[in-house]
């Protein structure tokens, strides 16, 4: 397992608490999508069942990271979305899967001296699920750690969230960004890597998910339409026949996820009716990007629309000097 980059006051924090016997039952680790938080909480889960938290790490040959990495240790468990037999994965994380931690929860370690449970992420549960989860956090037993992954904290259940220690992970700076991408792609050319450490935000996995889509082509159109307009729709007419076939699904999906950022930069260099012009631009934006795939909208008509709002922006009055 590669050492995750970044984030090491958190590491600290759950390591130390763990070497002065004070670690807590229940963290939530917080933060944007993609800079490394479930990575962060594997290393750490690891680190917590081997018994090596003053070193801070785990050798591979450690018994510990044979069953870990095999994925049959028996003091652990992870939670995520479950696959369905399209391929897809379930809307949420069902009762039925923290239920059947039951038997986790109820016995002692088996080979360690913690048991721990990671919930990949805590906002994916459902209702009922988060409420069976809170049963265990009100009574948690002893030598038991819960890590949840949390994109979004205020989604979870306000008693989830007062049983548990918060952890607010920030987006990686440039230089951990490049390290972090130079660890999981070491073959990427560097100027791919420059570019995604542009569009990446701060977040690896971010990043190397848009990496090879042509993102920089996509965001160099935007400016395009920014700049100018497109008064003949050239733009967005070429962005729409680009993005619409069923092959580019990764690709349209990507620039759906990069539409609304784009505008959000812009509007950031506007003042007063030009400001008030670009927020509504990004809301919409924003809402019909976030729909569009749920509601299987057209593509090529979404690309055109979300285009529009960024054209919109040139008929605005400019930056305050």
């Amino acid at each position: 397992m590669n050492r995750i980059i970044g984030h090491e006051k958190a590491r600290r924090d759950i390591l130390d608490a763990a070497l002065a016997g004070r670690l807590h039952h229940a963290w939530i680790l917080s933060g944007p999508r993609g800079i490394g938080k479930a990575g962060l909480a594997r290393e750490i889960a690891l680190v917590l069942l081997a018994g090596e938290e003053e070193k801070g790490s785990v050798a591979g040959d450690h018994p510990a990271a044979h069953l870990f990495h095999a994925g049959t240790h028996p003091d652990y468990a992870e939670l995520a979305r479950l696959e369905k037999d399209s391929g897809d994965l379930a809307r949420n994380i069902g009762v039925d899967q923290i239920r059947g931690l039951a038997r986790l929860i109820a016995t002692a370690p088996s080979v360690s001296n913690r048991r721990v449970v990671l919930i990949d992420a805590a906002d994916d549960m459902e209702r009922s699920a988060a409420n069976a989860l809170l049963k265990s956090l009100e009574e948690p037993p002893r030598d038991m750690v819960f890590l949840l992954i949390s994109h979004a904290p205020s989604r979870l259940l306000p008693t989830i969230r007062s049983r548990c220690r918060m952890l607010r992970l920030s987006p990686l700076g440039q230089a951990d960004m490049a390290s972090a991408l130079r660890l999981a792609a070491p073959e990427m050319d560097e100027t791919e890597r420059d570019d995604l450490i542009r569009i990446g935000e701060g977040a690896p996995g971010r990043a190397l998910a848009l990496s090879g889509l042509g993102v920089a082509t996509m965001l160099d159109a935007l400016a395009r339409i920014a700049a100018t307009g497109d008064p003949g729709n050239a733009e967005r007419i070429a962005l729409a026949k680009a993005l619409s076939p069923r092959p580019a699904r990764a690709r349209y999906e990507a620039f759906l996820d990069q539409v609304p950022g784009f505008i959000a930069a812009r509007a950031r260099e506007k003042r007063g009716d030009a400001l008030a012009g670009a927020i509504a631009a990004w809301e919409q934006a924003r809402d019909l990007a976030a729909q569009a795939v749920p509601l299987s909208l057209d593509p090529a008509a979404t690309v055109f629309e979300l285009c529009s709002h960024v054209a919109s922006l040139t008929a605005q009055a400019p930056a305050a000097a």
